[in-house]
């Protein structure tokens, strides 16, 4: 029973909780960059690029079995030849690329509006010493007098 607690006491600490929190958000936040990357991103560097898909890039080895398409890496992939795919890794890396630099764009947009909230709550004035503050520094003062 002592395992079953501790492992309760663990699970409900704020830092899990947190992080479970985060891993959560994160998985939204990542299909939402996914199809940032995939529907509106890509199609703009294929139309810069001149049509170019990076997918449709292999080598294969081996026999290519009759009816398949040897131009067609889905059909190719389906038929199960053994393929070098080297456009996918290259799809991927610039799927990362992306990614990676809309999270950083997001994150440098956080910490400006971080910094300038900051920023504005160290101009506010400190708050006026309560009476009661302002006597007790008075007696503190006046007991220092003395020694």
């Amino acid at each position: 029973m002592g395992f079953v607690k501790e492992f309760k006491e663990f699970a409900m600490k704020g830092n899990v909780m947190d992080m479970a929190v985060g891993v959560i958000i994160g998985g939204a936040f990542g299909k939402i960059v996914t199809s940032l990357v995939e529907d509106v991103l890509m199609p703009v560097i294929s139309l810069a690029t001149g049509g170019v898909d990076f997918t449709n890039l292999f080598v294969t080895f081996g026999k290519i079995p009759e009816g398949v398409n040897p131009n067609n890496y889905a059909a190719l992939k389906e038929a199960g030849v053994s393929m070098f795919a080297y456009g996918a890794f290259i799809q991927n890396i610039i799927d990362f690329l992306i990614i990676a630099f809309c999270i950083f764009l997001m994150i440098k947009g956080m910490n400006k509006l971080m910094k300038r909230k900051a920023e504005e709550k160290a101009e506010e004035p400190a708050p006026e010493p309560s009476a009661e503050e302002k006597l007790l520094g008075e007696i503190r003062d006046l007991l220092k007098e003395k020694k």
